[in-house]
């Protein structure tokens, strides 16, 4: 729902709109056991309304084993309209400053199959590789997993090792639906926020040498009825072949504030929360975008360049 990112794809962004739902659940018996729980109309968990906002507070923790760089900021996520990609209409969510990395305009289109990623602007080589592809498929079940992204060869846009030349790297990605928890947040605390997580593997070939490095995003979102994305937790580690000491970057973004009903309504941690929690979940962009990692976003391009790394398109 800022998410390149597992894609980021970063994320899948995912905003939220204070929206009456009514999903309709079904259980089945196992062998004795309760069975998933499925959401047979989805499509009213994804709060897209123009004129929804929504305020996170942020924090962003980054370092090498004791070299700690701890950091705080402020994003705003809004529906701004509807745009043509491909001939394809998409929602645009804009958000104001996505893991502390400035502004950016993300797409999505939602039907009958889920909540495809289409973009954002401005994207990363890796990332328009990739889009679009599925964020959450439809009917929704929990507990559940699919396989995301399964792609092979593809322009890292950065020279590693030095040679003058782009990497090449595989990416892996799966999205796996948890189930249901408790979660506080500065807007409020909520029971059985529906959990979810996407994990991207990257594998990267060294032209050099034909050496492989590893690297992985992996993002934790929750989602509450009515509201949308309260909370995601996103973790990178970027390789440094030059060094041999890996970094790593833990980002957090959540929900402080939120103008619902196209911006009529204000939801603020000042007041006391009266929503019911979720027995389903309502998407926000942050986890389309954010979580969702399309590849290495911008900490890792920044923390590869500290390293001595380059970028080549």
């Amino acid at each position: 729902m800022h998410s390149d990112g597992i894609s980021r794809v970063k994320s899948v962004r995912i905003c939220a709109e204070s929206v009456l739902l009514t999903a309709v659940f079904s259980v089945g018996l196992a062998y004795g056991q309760p069975g998933p729980i499925f959401i047979h109309q989805p499509e009213e968990f994804f709060p897209d309304q123009t004129g929804n906002e929504w305020r996170y507070q942020g924090r962003i923790i980054e370092g090498i084993v004791n070299q700690i760089a701890d950091t705080t900021f402020e994003n705003i996520s809004k529906v701004t309209g509807k745009e043509q990609i491909d001939g394809v209409q998409v929602t645009v969510f804009h958000d104001t400053n996505p893991g502390d990395q400035g502004p950016t305009d993300s797409y999505y289109l939602r039907d009958a199959a889920g909540i495809r990623y289409y973009g954002s602007k401005p994207g990363t080589r890796l990332e328009k590789q990739l889009v679009p592809y599925q964020i959450v498929r439809f009917p929704l079940e929990i507990p559940s997993s699919f396989e995301q992204l399964n792609r092979k060869n593809l322009n890292l846009g950065l020279d590693i090792d030095h040679d003058g030349r782009a990497e090449k790297v595989d990416v892996q990605a799966t999205v796996t639906i948890h189930g249901q928890e408790r979660i506080t947040v500065p807007v409020g605390t909520y029971d059985d926020a529906v959990r979810m997580e996407a994990r991207m593997k990257l594998l990267v070939h060294l032209s050099r040498d034909g050496t492989q490095v590893q690297g992985f995003d992996s993002m934790t979102v929750w989602f509450v009825k009515n509201i949308g994305l309260v909370k995601y937790t996103e973790r990178q580690m970027i390789p440094s072949p030059r060094t041999g000491r890996d970094r790593l970057i833990e980002i957090t973004e959540e929900l402080k504030e939120a103008k619902l009903h196209g911006g009529m309504h204000l939801l603020s941690g000042r007041k006391p929360s009266t929503h019911g929690v979720l027995r389903g979940y309502a998407l926000d962009h942050e986890l389309l975008q954010v979580s969702f990692p399309s590849g290495l976003d911008a900490h890792a391009r920044e923390s590869m360049a500290a390293e001595g790394l380059s970028s080549h398109q």
